[in-house]
């Protein structure tokens, strides 16, 4: 429903009332997307790990609650890690968490990055 207010001199339609149950709906239809800044933190890891020849093909899903970005080392198998973004749990646990191929919860958390830390590798003190 829009309602045009008849005010306006130039009738450019600058007077639209939007009710907000239809602004709520017309935002909650579209899918949930990383940003720009986003997809830079997990394209570098995706780099750094290429390089390393661990990773080798990635997928992108924008679903309609959540986005996930999956690595795969081989195209024809399973996702090694699953990168993704549940805005719905950004006030319990955090909107981020990285998925193993076996389905357990790597890391969880309200920030990408230190989500991320968790493909960080550690040096290891090793026995003689």
């Amino acid at each position: 429903m829009t309602d045009r207010a008849g005010g306006g001199e130039d009738g450019d339609g600058s007077a639209i009332l939007i009710p907000l149950h239809e602004a709520r709906r017309d935002r909650q239809d579209h899918p949930v997307r990383f940003d720009r800044k986003e997809l830079d933190h997990i394209l570098k890891l995706y780099g750094r790990m290429v390089a390393a020849n661990e990773w080798r093909d990635y997928a992108i899903d924008s679903l309609r609650d959540r986005a996930v970005f999956s690595v795969f080392r081989r195209t024809s198998e399973t996702p090694l890690y699953q990168i993704v973004k549940d805005p719905a749990l950004a006030r319990k646990q955090g909107a981020y968490s990285v998925v193993a191929a076996t389905g357990m919860i790597l890391k969880r958390g309200p920030d990408l990055a230190r989500v991320l830390s968790v493909f960080d590798k550690t040096l290891r003190l090793v026995g003689a």
